[in-house]
């Protein structure tokens, strides 16, 4: 089984109001358990705010530290799950059913190079 990366895309700002983001992390569960029923569950993670991040670059001989995120957007990668998977569909049924609970929050489905995901 190949495996893939499911990258779920939020808006930068304050996160949804709690009536809200239950409703959404119950369903997330839901699909966890089920990913996790069918033997595709490897690993989740959600990520702090890009405000936290840091970016190292090797530059003109010397390293370059800077804050935040590398890429400066309205969107941020938010968490993210690895998933095993026998193609890119059967990844991307997965994906649909993430979105469903994320709505409407978008899901990139990517494989994994080398060992994991070839």
């Amino acid at each position: 089984m190949k495996q893939y990366l499911l990258s779920v895309y939020q808006p930068d700002g304050d996160p949804p109001p709690p009536e809200v983001l239950e409703k959404v992390m119950q369903d997330v569960g839901a699909w966890r358990s089920q990913l996790q029923a069918a033997g595709a569950w490897v690993f989740t993670a959600g990520l702090q705010p890009p405000d936290t991040a840091a970016v190292v670059r090797f530059t003109d001989g010397g390293m370059l530290t800077t804050d935040g995120p590398f890429a400066e957007g309205k969107e941020h990668v938010g968490g993210f799950t690895i998933i095993k998977a026998a193609n890119l569909d059967a990844a991307i049924e997965w994906g649909r059913k993430l979105a469903r609970a994320v709505t409407p929050l978008p899901i990139e489905v990517r494989p994994l190079a080398g060992d994991a995901g070839d």
